[in-house]
């Protein structure tokens, strides 16, 4: 029993030491980073400690031994303590060689801006723990050395001790000399300067290569030219030398002696421009040769022409403008018009119609005049009022007789005897062109004497009657070609001749419904042309005689269409007609950025014409015209006009600063406006009592003209002032002052 009980205690000794022994906790199980070593390698249940972090690091661990495990009481992980901003530099900067922060571990490199050089012995900073290390390096300016000048060269500016960016200029003593490189030099960031210091020497210019000319100066052969020498030099054939003189200056030629080739612009290529030949080129040489056909509506500048050749000149200028546009009519000045300023202000282009009136005793030969190729039409737009010579039957006019009388005129004239009244009778020729207070002369009895008749015999009741009838014998006809005929005794004298033909003749020419008889081709009547009136027509020109009587002329109606109808932005390239037979057919031709819609040729049936196509699009018409002045072409798209620069003509003023206009969404912005100027003339200025200019002097809108007082009158204000000034406001000129007596003081 003694055994047992001793192994007994003996293995409860063992399992006490074994319990023991895992109720600790060691240093080894705390893993946090950057922390200090304890002091010892293992510690009690129960027991606390502190675990401080290494240097340069901030915080602390607080660790409970609780069973054989480390429980955490506080934790301030450990981090870099911080150094804060290392310090600027002036004229220099620094960067962090490694991380994003200024902490522990960090490092800082300083460098010096251009021009500037490091001063200091090291320009490293490293975060420590107890802040930055070594101090805020230091950048100096870099100096350049001393400049010394001799003889007649000076210089301005730090010679001494140049710093970086100093600037020292150099000039000649002597008018007659030049630096020999150049006159500036500057101290650089390496502490030198830019170049060596010049040198005085004389001025020449060395006789350039001029490329397409020739010089013609006695140095010709020589290199070099002394100061102020001119060169004198000609361009070959096709070129121009440029304005100016080349002189020889201390900088070199005064202008750069160079032969440009002679060449002219077309300025513009699309507007009103149907073709150009050849096709594409807008820039020619000396007697290069363009052709240009304007579209239907325009004709070429000035000449009033659809086509026209123009030769670029020697001089670079074109013999004519080579310029299309629009065809267009001038006020008509001198055509008897009342008015004409007033009634042809607006648009005067091709088709445009004018209402109008004439002057009085002229009369208008239309309800509206309308532009024409050929200018106003009709021609004349107003006529003299007159009136015809008068036709009075059976009546003397007494005096000198005229083809036409002007309004007002008067004719006295008496009836023949026989007739009456007996008494003289005047008329008048009124404002309408009518004669006033005409009395027909008529016969005091009816008288006419009976004719004799051939191959026919005459049935009259008495002498008094004024109806006679006539029938003809037998295998004769009376003329008209009915079986009787009458004729009327009118003022002494029958109707028509009593005439009798023989019956397989053919008498009076038939009436032609729609037309009219135009010409017999002999004298025994046996045929007769005849012509139609406009739309109509007929398959036979002449009529014939047969067995007595004339075939009858018919005249049929002739289909056909008027005039094409117009399309908007479409043009028909074909010449029109004056009209369009039946089956005939035009086609319609899109202007340029336009898309059609629909077919192009369309035909004229039963005188109506199909349906017209339709051009879609929107592009911008012409610019606007401005009065007292013209526009430069900026900005094309394509063929089309988009922006143009206005400008007056001499002495008007544009109303706005605004001289460009812009074409936007098919619409042109407004234009401005040439304000005009004013003319000071003796009439003008009178009313101001001012001593009158010997000549006519002309100034712009806002512009002021000083203007002196009648020899013993002034302005009559405070200042008693002799001089009067004038403004020009449109056109107008405008004062608030007058002179005025010295005695009289406002």
């Amino acid at each position: 029993m003694k055994v047992p009980i001793k192994l007994l205690g003996f293995a409860f000794l063992v399992l006490s030491f074994t319990f023991v022994q895992a109720q600790e906790c060691l240093q080894k199980d705390i893993t946090y980073e950057n922390i200090e070593l304890l002091e010892k390698d293992s510690y009690n249940n129960d027991e606390i400690v502190k675990v401080n972090c290494q240097t340069g690091y901030n915080g602390m661990y607080k660790l409970k031994c609780v069973n054989g495990k480390w429980e955490e009481i506080i934790a301030r992980h450990c981090s870099r303590k911080k150094c804060g901003h290392p310090g600027d530099t002036p004229n220099g900067d620094f960067k962090l060689l490694e991380g994003t922060e200024f902490v522990f571990g960090a490092t800082v490199e300083y460098t010096c801006k251009t021009g500037y050089e490091m001063a200091s012995r090291v320009k490293l900073r490293h975060c420590r723990s107890q802040g930055w290390d070594n101090s805020v390096p230091i950048c100096e300016v870099v100096k350049c050395p001393a400049i010394h000048t001799e003889g007649d060269l000076t210089a301005s500016g730090n010679m001494e001790e140049g710093s970086y960016g100093d600037v020292i200029h150099f000039e000649c003593v002597s008018p007659d000399k030049k630096i020999d490189r150049s006159s500036d030099i500057h101290c650089k960031e390496n502490g030198a300067w830019s170049d060596s210091v010049p040198k005085c020497i004389e001025i020449t210019c060395t006789a350039p290569n001029i490329p397409h000319g020739r010089i013609l100066s006695a140095k010709e052969n020589h290199e070099e030219y002394k100061k102020d020498e001119i060169l004198q030099y000609r361009c070959e054939k096709g070129y121009k030398s440029r304005e100016g003189i080349p002189r020889c200056t201390k900088y070199g030629w005064s202008l750069n002696p160079e032969c440009d080739e002679v060449t002219c612009q077309i300025k513009s290529t699309s507007y009103g421009t149907e073709s150009i030949e050849p096709e594409g080129k807008t820039i020619f040489r000396a007697e290069e040769t363009v052709k240009i056909t304007c579209s239907e509506r325009y004709w070429i500048f000035g000449i009033k022409k659809n086509t026209k050749s123009f030769t670029c000149q020697i001089d670079g200028q074109w013999d004519d403008e080579p310029t299309c546009v629009d065809i267009r009519c001038e006020v008509p000045h001198d055509r008897r018009i009342s008015q004409p300023e007033y009634y042809f202000k607006g648009d005067l282009k091709l088709d445009a119609e004018i209402y109008y009136y004439c002057n009085s005793g002229y009369s208008k030969m239309a309800q509206k005049a309308k532009c024409t190729r050929e200018g106003w039409k009709p021609d004349p737009l107003c006529a003299k009022i007159t009136c015809e010579a008068p036709k009075i039957s059976n009546a003397e006019i007494e005096g000198d007789q005229r083809e036409n009388y002007e309004v007002s005129s008067r004719i006295v004239y008496k009836c023949h005897s026989g007739f009456k009244p007996e008494q003289r009778i005047q008329i008048t020729c009124n404002s309408q062109g009518q004669w006033t207070g005409i009395q027909h002369c008529t016969a005091t009895e009816v008288s006419c004497i009976t004719p004799s008749l051939k191959n026919g015999f005459i049935y009259r009741a008495s002498i008094n009657e004024k109806e006679m009838f006539y029938s003809c014998n037998a295998g004769y006809k009376p003329f008209s070609g009915n079986w009787w005929e009458s004729v009327t005794c009118n003022e002494r004298s029958w109707s028509d001749e009593p005439q009798c033909i023989r019956k397989e003749e053919c008498g009076a020419y038939p009436k032609v419904n729609h037309g009219k008889i135009k010409q017999t081709k002999n004298h025994d009547r046996e045929s007769a042309e005849f012509e139609c009136d406009p739309g109509f027509k007929s398959t036979h020109s002449s009529i014939k005689c047969v067995e007595g009587k004339w075939e009858t002329p018919t005249c049929e109606e002739d289909v056909h269409c008027d005039i094409p109808p117009e399309v908007e932005n479409a043009v028909i390239p074909s010449k029109p007609q004056e009209y369009y037979p039946e089956g005939s057919s035009v086609t319609y031709k899109c202007r340029n950025l336009f898309t059609m819609r629909g077919p192009s040729r369309v035909l004229c049936h039963n005188a109506t014409w199909g349906e017209t196509p339709k051009c879609e699009g929107e592009i911008c018409p012409p610019p606007p015209h401005l009065e007292h002045g013209d526009y430069t072409v900026v900005r094309m798209n394509g063929e089309v006009i988009t922006e143009v620069y206005y400008t007056c003509k001499r002495d008007y003023v544009l109303d706005k600063q605004q001289q460009y206009c812009k074409c936007q969404n098919g619409r042109w912005e407004t234009p401005p406006k040439c304000l005009e100027p004013c003319e000071i003339t003796s009439d003008n200025i009178k009313k101001y009592n001012v001593q009158l200019p010997q000549e006519k002097v002309y100034i712009k809108h806002g512009e002021k003209y000083g203007l002196y007082c009648k020899s013993g009158w002034n302005i009559g204000d405070w200042r008693r002032s002799e001089h009067l000034y004038v403004s020009c406001s449109n056109g107008e000129l405008i004062s608030d002052k007058t002179c005025n007596t010295e005695n009289y003081f406002v």
